[in-house]
């Protein structure tokens, strides 16, 4: 695996290094030793699926607040998404910055999203499908977020939002 610093402090893009050959296509996409090698902690607890069956429609973005933080491993099964990481933590370098990137099957590209930085994404296709890895089992008393479209943070999305829930509609708007 090609692991690369995104522009949020600790998150990383990584790419596989896939062997091919006439049966197809196989490569790792987790392994606590590269990890480690790369400075990232990462024991996943819980895997996730989603899926989309609207081009546009946007999810997000989500955190777990104390006691029960998580990180994220998050890579695209189907279709293509372009998938976005906020950093909320104060103390950060990069505190209130954003950073996207596109993510597909055939790219076989991964996010790391490091505990307390938002998460979400947006469909590039009809039928999108996204996998991801939890730190830290789903939490509901945990669970928050910020609105997708803050102005606060200016989050640039590729596509208007054509399908978003009512909660991600009614988060607050941030402080900033």
């Amino acid at each position: 695996m090609l692991f690369r610093e995104a522009s949020v402090a600790g998150a990383r893009v990584i790419d596989p290094s896939p062997h091919q050959d006439d049966r197809g296509r196989f490569m790792r996409v987790w392994c606590a030793r590269e990890f480690a090698e790369h400075g990232i902690d990462f024991q996943p607890v819980q895997s996730n699926m989603g899926l989309s069956t609207k081009k546009g429609t946007t999810r997000g973005m989500h955190f777990q607040n104390a006691p029960a933080l998580e990180a994220k491993l998050v890579r695209c099964t189907r279709g293509r998404m372009y998938d976005v990481i906020l950093d909320l933590r104060p103390e950060s370098p990069s505190h209130g910055q954003w950073f996207g990137v596109e993510l597909s099957p055939e790219n076989g590209r991964m996010v790391y999203v490091p505990e307390r930085c938002a998460h979400g994404y947006q469909t590039l296709e009809d039928n999108t499908e996204m996998y991801y890895m939890t730190s830290c089992a789903y939490t509901p008393a945990s669970a928050s977020g910020v609105r997708f479209d803050d102005p606060a943070f200016g989050i640039r999305w590729p596509l208007a939002a054509t399908v978003v829930s009512e909660q991600d509609r009614h988060w607050a708007l941030s402080k900033r």
